[in-house]
């Protein structure tokens, strides 16, 4: 098998199997425990930080779930998960996969920290304050169906995760077009066939 997927259902895994599933290409999903498994020197030799998701396409290494989805849109053009590379649309698709990536997660991410960003250091965090960054997050998935217009791309699956995430533990207030956005993304036979599957992999409940 040329694709390889470490992951855990309880982890940002989850993204990486929704993009692998949009290709279509067969894979083999490994998935690894929480804890010692993880930070075994084996898995360590491909991703030093101990941590999923990891990929593996025929020895090719690429670990976080940005990059992931990146590589995997232009891996596997066919999918049409990415604008071609000379499309006026490569820009928009980087910058808001890499908003959801950078800006999205890192507010959301002190807010459930409960890290609160004083209003004289908004300019030093790059993002300035969560309510900024979901404004923005608004306007930009009311304007059109999906980012780049009326086509699905890997930056829709990369942001629709992230607010998905985000509304299930509270960390993201559920404003309708996040909900509307979420649905129509979530909706994908992919997204159901990836979601299934990890569903599938979950522990059994105690």
């Amino acid at each position: 098998m040329s694709l390889v997927l470490y992951t855990n259902p309880m982890s940002r895994g989850r993204i990486a199997r929704w993009a692998l599933e949009e290709t279509g290409a067969p894979y083999e999903t490994r998935i690894l425990q929480w804890g010692a498994e993880m930070k075994a020197p084996q898995f360590c030799d491909l991703n030093p930080m101990g941590k999923i998701p990891v990929l593996d396409h025929a020895g090719t290494i690429v670990t976080e779930t940005a990059a992931i989805v990146a590589y995997l849109a232009d891996a596997f053009p066919e999918a049409g998960l990415a604008p071609p590379v000379h499309s006026p649309l490569r820009g928009p698709y980087y910058r808001w996969l890499f908003f959801a990536a950078g800006p999205l997660e890192a507010a959301t991410t002190d807010k459930s920290l409960n890290v609160d960003i004083p209003p004289e250091k908004c300019a030093f965090v790059g993002y300035g304050n969560l309510a900024l960054v979901l404004d923005v997050v608004e306007k930009t998935v009311t304007a059109t169906p999906y980012l780049l217009g009326e086509t699905f791309s890997a930056a829709d699956l990369y942001l629709a995760s992230h607010l998905g995430f985000g509304l299930r533990f509270g960390i993201i207030e559920p404003r309708p077009a996040f909900q509307d956005y979420i649905a129509r993304t979530t909706s994908r036979p992919a997204a159901q066939r990836a979601n299934t599957l990890d569903d599938a992999a979950m522990p059994p409940a105690p």
